[in-house]
């Protein structure tokens, strides 16, 4: 069993808690992201794509640029020239750069720090997340998002993802309109497929730095495996030497 599959296996398992524990916090269905660890191309290109999307709100103040280099294969060089948009130092953590009160005035509050949010909400989640802002004229920024009504933000990605308009569900009279599903209504530089994979390597990026460990812990669960497989096989050994006498 290759370390790609197995931990594929534990990925898989830990997406079916997580889901749970996303849908029922989110009060609303949420979709398979399909992340992968395993895959530093992707963990590459979600890193590109959060700095060039995300960078400009959200910190990552638990991560610095010189532990994601280590980690994702890159060099100190393609770090800072392609990854590191502020002016930091390679050691330093990574910090938007939009001033507090800037941000507070703009969207009415500070953009969160996204260190932990695939820890909190999950990876389904923030793939449903990205996937589901669409237009809404009667919302101070003029977006909407499916998943976490009256969200604070515009939709970052809607150059790729293309505008979406709502398509509401019937509802009793006097109740609040409920989203039944999104539609695109213009189209992006992306086509579904596509803008699915870019969502879900930022969403593999973001799981990754919730938890740097877990690349390095997948790695090395193979070892342990093959020891307790090799520890109990030698106390089967043991246990037949102590025993021969008596039978």
């Amino acid at each position: 069993m290759t370390n790609r599959l197995i931990a594929r296996i534990a990925v898989a398992a830990a997406a079916v808690l997580l889901s749970f524990g996303a849908l029922a916090a989110a009060g609303g269905p949420v979709q398979h992201a399909g992340t992968d660890l395993g895959d530093r191309a992707s963990l590459q290109r979600g890193a590109q794509a959060y700095m060039n999307y995300c960078a400009g709100c959200h910190s990552l103040k638990f991560m610095r640029y010189s532990r994601m280099a280590q980690d994702l294969g890159l060099t100190e060089d393609e770090v800072m020239n392609n990854l590191n948009l502020t002016g930091a130092a390679f050691g330093e953590h990574i910090l938007s750069s939009m001033p507090a009160e800037h941000a507070s005035k703009w969207f009415g509050q500070t953009p969160p720090d996204l260190s932990l949010i695939a820890r909190s909400r999950g990876a389904d989640w923030i793939f449903t997340y990205l996937k589901s802002f669409y237009l809404d004229e009667t919302r101070p920024l003029g977006w909407n998002n499916a998943l976490f009504p009256n969200a604070s933000m515009p939709n970052p990605l809607w150059e790729m993802q293309g505008l979406q308009r709502p398509i509401y569900a019937e509802a009793a009279e006097g109740a609040d309109p409920v989203v039944e599903h999104l539609e695109i209504a213009t189209p992006g530089t992306q086509n579904a497929q596509q803008f699915d994979q870019t969502v879900r390597d930022i969403t593999t990026f973001l799981e990754y730095v919730g938890e740097p460990a877990a690349l390095k812990r997948q790695q090395m669960g193979v070892w342990v495996l093959l020891f307790l497989v090799v520890l109990t096989f030698l106390a089967w050994l043991l246990k037949n030497e102590y025993w021969r006498d008596v039978h």
